[in-house]
């Protein structure tokens, strides 16, 4: 709405100042759309910010060109199927006679044996064990007496532990929904299983685990380098967020409604780490550690996505390019004589000290005051053997929670989304130490029953 003393000064304006003033503002709107047009921001995607690559904008990718020739690529290695050395079942086929001239074959000498194998697997059929407890009365008590069962088969037990890790494997490692699962095991096990049977043997495997991660989680809690990061999850179709907290060789999961230091505090207890690796969120700067070692490929992504808003701006390029060579040389660092690594690490702690120096107004200025201010915790990777550059141990931790989440949606109670933060530090940290996960769950959920159809001896 035009001022009432605006209104009065055009009022008052002749016919030629009239079209002055038009023609002068027509030349400030096409100057300010000009300065729009260059200003205007890139999408956002996880080349250039902290944005995760699920959220990136799938179609606008191109997509590569099928070849149509089949084959390895020039210059690849060959690689065929190793065959088995211990085949279960082998077939000898001999030329019996000459398909030219019909001589006898078989009294002769093969130069060459031609090995070829088929691998199959046997049709699956679970196997039930029946326990037949009698009981008696005693006749001089008159007290009623009950055999005991033996171990692995004590009443209320439905499930070996050989089927209910399948299961919990199914659902847990490979994202199956409790309606596909059910038909997965009657389709190739010939297993009949209700929903609840299904829902109760993923609940047990997360008790199971659940003192386990306990200790888990206090190994994590004792490392002297400590990794965290978080995500979204959904729980009673509310946001709640994983964190994961990783030390080494293991790593530990939790499932809360906040995002906040509350979690790291409650999960931290009175410990104190040594260096915690993190990302530039807030809470997790502020966990109890003497240094904080900053994501160096996070700080490369925030820059890309500066250098695309302000491509004249030399400082993000040259920033990125310091974190980039930072990054290689930590990488480098054990092929590296002590004296040059050193050498390169003061050329680098030196640029950084004239990149840190400079001065400029505008976009970009955020990154500069966040260099400055956690100057102290962009390189201590190359000071300590032990710090990664990076937080990507934490967020490959988190990205089969993100899958889980992205295909079977929200936890709709709270003992789900305990079961599966246990479950994930569990078998995690297993597979961590070169362990197989479907062993690990196999061990968690008891005493084996398969050696009960051995014959005895």
């Amino acid at each position: 709405m035009i001022p009432e003393t605006a209104k009065i000064k055009i009022d008052e304006q002749s016919r030629e100042d009239l079209i002055a003033l038009i023609y002068e503002m027509a030349k400030e709107i096409s100057e300010l759309k000009a300065e729009i047009a260059r200003l205007k921001q890139p999408p956002t995607t996880s080349q250039n910010s902290s944005q995760p690559p699920s959220r990136d904008f799938k179609s606008s990718t191109k997509k590569r060109a099928r070849s149509k020739k089949k084959g390895a690529k020039p210059g690849h290695e060959k690689h065929e199927r190793q065959l088995v050395e211990n085949p279960n079942k082998v077939i000898e086929v001999y030329a019996d006679h000459c398909e030219n001239c019909a001589s006898n074959l078989l009294d002769e000498v093969p130069v060459q044996v031609i090995r070829r194998q088929i691998t199959e697997l046997p049709e699956v059929k679970p196997v039930v064990i029946e326990t037949r407890q009698y009981e008696v009365i005693c006749p001089c008590c008159g007290e009623v007496q009950r055999g005991k069962l033996p171990e692995g088969l004590e009443a209320g037990r439905h499930f070996g532990p050989r089927l209910e890790a399948v299961v919990t494997d199914l659902h847990h490692e490979h994202h199956v929904g409790f309606k596909r699962l059910l038909k997965i095991c009657e389709e190739l096990f010939g297993l009949t299983l209700s929903a609840g049977g299904a829902v109760s043997i993923v609940e047990r495997a997360g008790k199971a685990a659940q003192a386990e991660a306990e200790a888990i989680g206090e190994r994590v809690r004792q490392s002297e380098v400590i990794g965290s990061d978080e995500t979204s999850a959904r729980v009673h179709g509310k946001n709640w967020w994983q964190w994961v907290f990783v030390g080494e060789h293991c790593e530990y999961h939790l499932i809360e409604p906040s995002r906040g230091y509350d979690v790291v505090e409650e999960f931290m207890r009175e410990s104190e780490a040594e260096v915690w690796v993190s990302d530039c969120w807030k809470a997790q700067l502020n966990a109890p550690a003497k240094a904080h070692q900053i994501c160096l490929a996070h700080q490369i992504r925030n820059l890309q996505g500066l250098m695309e808003k302000r491509p004249r701006l030399a400082w993000a390029r040259e920033m990125q390019r310091l974190f980039r060579k930072a990054i290689h040389l930590r990488n480098r660092q054990e092929k590296m004589t002590e004296r040059g690594f050193k050498r390169q690490v003061a050329m680098i702690e030196r640029r950084l000290k004239q990149l840190l120096e400079r001065t400029f107004k505008g976009l970009g200025r955020n990154l500069l005051d966040r260099y400055r201010k956690y100057r102290d915790s962009l390189f201590i990777c190359l000071h300590r053997l032990d710090v990664p550059a990076h937080n990507n141990a934490c967020e490959r931790a988190l990205r089969p929670s993100v899958i889980h989440r992205k295909v079977l949606g929200s936890f709709r109670s709270d003992w789900g989304a305990q079961t599966y933060a246990a479950l994930a530090t569990v078998l995690n940290t297993a597979k961590r130490n070169g362990q197989s996960a479907f062993q690990k769950l196999v061990l968690l959920m008891g005493t084996p029953v398969l050696h009960f159809l051995s014959p005895p001896v």
